[in-house]
C-alpha cells in the first residue's frame, strides 16, 4: 500500500521538510511475511529501492528518518542513532519481529554505511575555516553557488544543443551528500552551453557543502585550476564561484551577477552578528514591554480581587439581611394568621351561644303565649258572669227600691266590683300590649337570628364588620409590606446576577491564564467529561500485544466518546436523598453493564466518571467543558485559589527576571 506524502524544501535552511505522512512505500509484501531463508533476497530488493530514492531517509542536513517505522513516536534521528536503530531491529532475535522488518532494516544499515555519510554541521564559522582552510577575506559569490563545466551535450534535430537536466545532477549531488537545492543549466541561443550553476543554502551548512563539493572535484583533479590548465579535458569540472568568476564577461558571469553578490566570509559573519545584535535588542525591548504589561495585569488583578472581595462581602450581607427579613415576615404572617384563626373560633363560639339563648327564649315566649291565652279565656268568662250579675242586681234594685241601705250597699259593692273589674280590664289590656311587644321582639330576634345565621356571607354584625375591616386594613398593609419586600428582593437578585456575571468573567480570564501555565501544579485546568483512556489500554494489554492493544483501546475510546455525546442515552435515575431529588447511575443499563463485564471495572468507572461530570457541568450540550480544578482536593477550585496561583506565578517570574 503506497501512502501519499509531500515534501517541502526550505530554501533558507536547506532542509527537506516532510509532511506528517512522509513517503512510505509499503508494498503488498508487508501484508504477508517472508521466511528466514528469503531475508537476504528481500534485503537486496529493499536496498535497491533505497538507492533509487523510493524512500526518504535524509530529512535535513542533520536529521534522518526510518521509512519502515511510520508509527513510531520518534521520527527524527541523528546518523548514529538511525544506524543503531536499524542494526538493532535487523539483528533482533525476538520472535515478535517479522522477517520482512528485519530485511528492511538490514537494507537500511547497508544503505547508510555505503551510500550516505554522516553530516556534522559546524556551530561556528571558525570551524568551517579551520576545516577547509578558507581565507576570511577571500571573496565568494553569495548565496553560495558552484560552477559545473564540460557537461556532455549533443546536437538535436533542430540544430540546438541539449544536455543533461539539472534535476538529475541535483539528485546525484544529493546522494553524494552535497545537498544543493537547485542545479540550473545555462542556455543561450545555441542551446545547452555545457555549464550549470549549483545553488546551495545561504547558511553556514550550505557553505560547508559548497566547499565539500569543490574539494571533491579538486581531489579528483577536476577543479578550477585543472580546467584552466592546458591539455585535454574529460569529465565534469567544478568549483565554488568567487570574485573572478563573478566578474567574467561570459554567460557564467552574467548569471552570477543576476543571482547574487560578492562578499567575504568575515563580512557575512559581521552581517550575521549585526542581525543577531538587532534581534537581541528587539527581544530586550519586547521583554521590557511584556514586563510593563505584566505590571498592568497585576494592578488590574489586584483591583479585580479587591472588587470581588467587596462584592462578596456585600452579597453576603444582603443575603443575610434578606434571610432575616424573610424569617421576620414569615413569623409575623404566621402569628397574624393564627390570631385570625383564633378570633374566628371565638366568634363562632359566641354565635353558637347566642343561638342557643335565642332558642331557649323562643321556647319561653311560646309558653308565655299559651298561658296568656288561658288567662284571656278566664277573663272573658268572668265578664260574662259579671254581666249576668249586673242584670240580676238591676232587677233586685227595681224589686227592692225601698230598702235604701241594702241598695246603697249593693251599689257601693257594685261600684267597687266595677272598679276592680275595670282595673282588671286595664291589666288585661296591658298584658295584651306586652304580649304584642313580646311578639315583635320575638320577630326582631328571629330576624337577627336569621341575620346571624347568614353572618358568614353578610359579614355578621357591626362588631364583626369592624373587626373584618380592621383585618382587611391590616392585610392591605401587609400586602404593601410584601410588595416592598418583593421589590427589594428583585433588586437584590439583579445585583446578585450582576455580581455573578462579573465573577464568571473573572473565572473565564483565570481559566485562560491557567491554560497557558505549565501543568503539574495542584491548581490546573480539567476537561470535565473527558474520557480516561488508561483503563481501556490496560484492559486491552491483557488480551493483545502492545501495538494491537493501542489500536483496540483507541477504537473503544472513540466508540464510548460517541456514546457520551449522544443526548438520547441518559442512564440516570432519580432518587430522594434527605428530601432532595438526586440523579444516580442506573444499575440495569445494558451498555454500562456490558462494558463492565466485557472490558473491565476500571473502564466502567472511567465512563461513569465522565458521565457524571457531563451531567453536572454540561447536561444540555453533552460536550466537554473546562473548569479550574483543585487536584489536591478533587473539586472545582475557588476563584481565590486561582488568584493565589496567578500571584505565585507572577512572583516566580519576577524572581527569575531579577536573577537574570
Amino acid at each position: 500500500m503506497r501512502v501519499p506524502c509531500f515534501q517541502f524544501f526550505d530554501f533558507y535552511s536547506g532542509s527537506i521538510i516532510l509532511s506528517p505522512g512522509s513517503i512510505m512505500d509499503h508494498s503488498s509484501d508487508e501484508d504477508t511475511d517472508i521466511s528466514e531463508s528469503e531475508i537476504s533476497d528481500y534485503e537486496d530488493k529493499s536496498y535497491e529501492k533505497l538507492k533509487n530514492g523510493s524512500h526518504c531517509v535524509k530529512t535535513s542536513d542533520e536529521t534522518f528518518t526510518c521509512p519502515y517505522c511510520p508509527t513510531k513516536r520518534k521520527r527524527d534521528y541523528m546518523y548514529k542513532e538511525l544506524l543503531q536503530h536499524a542494526s538493532g531491529v535487523g539483528q533482533s532475535s525476538s520472535q515478535k519481529r517479522r522477517a520482512i522488518d528485519k530485511a528492511n532494516h538490514l537494507a537500511l544499515v547497508k544503505y547508510l554505511e555505503k551510500d550516505l555519510m554522516k553530516v556534522d554541521v559546524p556551530s561556528k564559522p571558525e570551524e568551517e575555516e579551520s576545516d577547509t582552510s578558507v581565507n576570511p577575506n577571500e571573496q565568494f559569490v553569495w548565496p553560495w553557488i558552484g560552477i559545473v563545466v564540460n557537461i556532455p551535450t549533443r546536437r538535436a534535430g533542430d540544430g540546438r544543443c541539449v544536455g543533461e537536466s539539472g534535476s538529475k545532477l541535483r539528485d546525484e549531488y544529493r546522494r553524494r551528500g552535497f545537498n544543493p537545492f537547485r542545479v540550473s543549466p545555462l542556455w543561450n541561443f545555441r542551446g545547452h552551453t555545457g555549464t550549470a550553476l549549483v545553488e546551495f543554502n545561504k547558511n553556514w551548512p550550505g557553505f560547508h557543502n559548497a566547499l565539500a563539493f569543490e574539494k571533491a572535484y579538486v581531489s579528483d583533479h577536476h577543479g578550477k585550476k585543472d580546467w584552466f590548465a592546458p591539455g585535454e579535458k574529460s569529465g565534469l569540472y567544478a568549483w565554488v564561484s568567487r570574485a573572478d568568476d563573478y566578474k567574467m564577461n561570459n554567460i557564467i558571469g552574467e548569471n552570477l551577477r543576476k543571482m547574487g553578490d560578492v562578499k567575504t566570509v568575515s563580512e557575512l559573519q559581521e552581517e550575521e552578528d549585526r542581525k543577531q545584535h538587532k534581534l537581541v535588542s528587539n527581544l530586550h525591548n519586547i521583554i521590557q514591554a511584556k514586563n510593563q504589561h505584566l505590571k498592568e495585569i497585576e494592578v488590574r488583578c489586584n483591583e479585580t480581587t479587591l472588587k470581588m472581595d467587596v462584592a462578596m462581602g456585600e452579597k453576603d450581607k444582603l443575603i443575610h439581611a434578606y434571610n432575616e427579613e424573610i424569617k421576620k415576615i414569615q413569623s409575623s404572617a404566621r402569628d397574624h394568621f393564627q390570631k385570625i384563626f383564633n378570633d374566628h373560633g371565638r366568634l363562632k363560639m359566641q354565635l353558637e351561644t347566642q343561638k342557643n339563648d335565642l332558642e331557649l327564649r323562643k321556647i319561653e315566649l311560646e309558653k308565655r303565649e299559651a298561658h296568656n291565652e288561658s288567662e284571656r279565656k278566664k277573663l272573658s268568662e268572668e265578664i260574662e258572669e259579671n254581666a249576668v250579675k249586673n242584670s240580676s242586681l238591676q232587677m233586685a234594685s227595681m224589686e227592692q227600691q225601698k230598702a235604701d241601705e241594702n241598695i246603697l250597699k249593693l251599689a257601693e259593692d257594685q261600684k267597687r266590683q266595677k272598679e276592680e273589674l275595670h282595673a282588671k280590664i286595664l291589666r288585661l289590656e296591658k298584658d295584651l300590649d306586652m304580649k304584642q311587644k313580646l311578639e315583635l321582639e320575638i320577630e326582631q330576634l328571629q330576624g337577627k337570628l336569621n341575620v346571624l345565621k347568614h353572618m358568614k356571607d353578610d359579614d355578621e354584625d357591626a362588631e364583626v364588620l369592624n373587626k373584618v375591616d380592621s383585618l382587611l386594613k391590616e392585610l392591605r398593609e401587609k400586602e404593601e409590606e410584601f410588595q416592598d419586600l418583593d421589590e427589594m428582593n428583585n433588586a437584590l437578585i439583579a445585583k446578585q446576577r450582576k455580581s455573578n456575571d462579573e465573577l464568571q468573567e473573572a473565572r473565564n480570564e483565570l481559566l485562560n491564564f491557567i491554560k497557558e501555565m505549565p501543568s503539574g501544579g495542584i491548581i490546573g485546568v480539567k476537561r470535565m467529561g473527558e474520557l480516561d483512556t488508561r483503563p481501556f489500554l490496560e484492559a486491552m494489554k491483557k488480551k493483545y500485544n502492545e501495538e494491537e492493544a493501542e489500536d483496540r483501546a483507541s477504537e473503544l475510546c472513540s466508540l464510548w466518546e460517541e456514546y457520551l455525546k449522544d443526548p438520547d442515552w441518559h442512564p440516570f435515575k432519580v432518587i430522594m436523598v434527605e428530601g432532595k431529588e438526586t440523579e444516580i447511575i442506573r444499575d440495569d443499563d445494558e451498555k454500562l453493564n456490558g462494558l463492565r463485564s466485557e472490558i473491565s471495572e476500571g473502564a466502567y468507572n472511567a465512563v461513569v466518571t465522565a458521565l457524571k461530570e457531563i451531567n453536572e457541568y454540561n447536561p444540555s450540550g453533552r460536550y466537554i467543558s473546562s473548569q479550574v480544578w483543585n487536584y489536591g482536593q478533587g473539586r472545582v477550585a475557588t476563584l481565590q485559589e486561582g488568584v493565589q496561583v496567578l500571584l505565585k506565578q507572577w512572583k516566580t517570574y519576577k524572581r527569575k527576571r531579577g536573577m537574570m
